[in-house]
């Protein structure tokens, strides 16, 4: 395992313990070089999923993209990295799980969308008037329409 620090090729395990959804292994490491420490997870390869872009141009899944956006429509809200991380985490398990080697990128954005709709109404308002490209205020009026009607 390289060393995130200083690149140096040999690091010792200090501590391994299974995630706990018990999906992934997470090991604590130390660089045998600099002795700096990190985190490291250990992961079962999954079938690659590749996303159908608007354009229609194909990328493989990216779960960061998710989590980015995420971030970017929670900020300044009352939402731990834990809550999001999970989030974030579901939709992946949702997209893993249906067995599918693509996927449209509409329905990511969708399934983003009820998830935060569920967790905070402002980040779902962020994240929609992002992801639904809302030209004017009128769109973004009939969206916070549909929350109120909804709570």
């Amino acid at each position: 395992m390289k060393c995130p620090f200083c690149g140096y090729m040999e690091t010792k395990v200090l501590d391994s313990r299974p995630t706990e959804d018990n999906t992934s292994i997470r090991r604590r490491r130390e660089c045998l070089s600099c002795q700096k420490r990190f985190t490291t997870y250990e992961n079962v390869e999954d079938i690659p999923v590749y996303v159908i872009k608007k354009d229609g141009t194909r990328e493989p899944f990216n779960k960061r993209k998710i989590l980015n956006g995420i971030l970017k429509s929670c900020e300044k809200r009352a939402i731990s990295l834990v809550e999001i991380e999970a989030l974030v985490d579901n939709i992946e398990k949702h997209i893993y799980n249906t067995m599918e080697q693509e996927i449209e990128s509409s329905l990511i954005g969708e399934l983003v969308m009820q998830r935060l709709k569920e967790l905070d109404d402002v980040a779902y308002v962020r994240f929609a008037s992002v992801y639904r490209q809302f030209k004017d205020i009128n769109t973004f009026m009939n969206e916070l329409t549909k929350l109120l009607k909804e709570k």
